[in-house]
């Protein structure tokens, strides 16, 4: 299985030439894309132009054999690059994987070709039961170490590196033993795993739980972030819920900035999971994130759509 180690670009500056953030040689700037659901399929595939870079499929929506889904997603492949991202993982459970899942997931990726796959740092099910949520993980070298030998594993079976996203939550467990952001930093360099830093649920998280957001993207290595997902949220009371059924609130782009700004430029997608908008307004919204990135983009790192168009 190949590495990922990053290499840095030359970019010139005032000073001359500086070192850019360096980027998984897996996971090159696409631009901005947003996720493939069902309301949009039929414009999607019609439509001769898409406000939109490269596209994110849901992974299980795809593995079943035949049917319109399948064939709408080969037709827009073959127009824009496409990543997949997974649901039902469960790498962080107790269970053994799921090899039947691990099958169908390896020949969704031979059929596709993605740029990369991705799922969560989370847990799904215990028991052969999926309780269908993504359910956080002990902060501890433990579950470091467990879930660390788990990515290997699925990453040696897929023949490509991962990446996992950190995940929204709403209490913590009394035997964490370091921050979310050293847990997520820890897993991903034990299993030499990328990173899908969701913005939305950093932004969520430090909210519920009373920790600095600049604290958590300080200790990101930009050289692990394969992607950024960008959603919406709601209130319940105290506590900020990962819905993805409203717009990218304006303290999310605020902390988007902070991010690619530490980062460089790293593809990023617009999720919106319920009370779904026209296609135009979530390629608005791809429009905004693009113009956030090309703003912070220095001469020298490459034309942003490169990728898509090498694909």
């Amino acid at each position: 299985m190949p590495t990922g180690e990053g290499e840095a670009e030359g970019v010139e500056g005032e000073a001359g030439l500086i070192a850019a953030p360096p980027r998984p040689r897996e996971a090159p700037y696409l631009g901005v894309g947003a996720g493939v659901r069902p309301p949009h399929y039929a414009e999607l595939a019609e439509r001769g132009e898409l406000g939109l870079d490269w596209l994110e499929a849901t992974s299980e929506n795809f593995m079943l054999p035949g049917g319109r889904p399948r064939r709408i997603l080969a037709e827009l492949r073959a127009r824009r690059p496409v990543a997949l991202h997974g649901v039902s993982l469960n790498v962080g459970s107790a269970d053994p994987l799921d090899l039947a899942y691990l099958d169908e997931l390896a020949a969704l990726v031979a059929r596709v070709e993605p740029a990369w796959v991705s799922d969560h740092l989370c847990w799904t099910g215990v028991g052969g039961q999926s309780l269908h949520d993504l359910l956080p993980l002990p902060h501890c070298d433990a579950a470091v170490r467990h879930v660390a030998a788990r990515i290997a594993r699925v990453q040696e079976h897929l023949g490509r590196r991962i990446a996992v996203e950190n995940v929204s939550s709403y209490a913590r467990f009394a035997s964490d033993e370091m921050s979310e952001w050293e847990f997520l930093v820890a897993v991903a360099e034990s299993a030499d795993c990328g990173i899908l830093l969701d913005v939305n649920n950093l932004f969520v998280n430090a909210c519920n739980h009373g920790f600095d957001p600049r604290e958590y993207l300080a200790a990101i290595p930009p050289e692990r972030v394969f992607q950024i997902h960008l959603a919406g949220h709601s209130l319940a009371g105290p506590l900020r819920i990962d819905t993805h059924d409203a717009p990218v609130c304006e303290e999310v782009w605020e902390l988007f900035a902070d991010t690619i700004a530490r980062t460089g430029p790293v593809s990023t997608s617009i999720e919106w999971d319920d009370r779904i908008p026209p296609l135009a307004e979530l390629e608005s919204i791809c429009a905004r994130a693009r113009a956030q990135i090309d703003s912070l983009r220095q001469p020298g790192n490459g034309d942003a759509r490169a990728g898509r168009d090498a694909a």
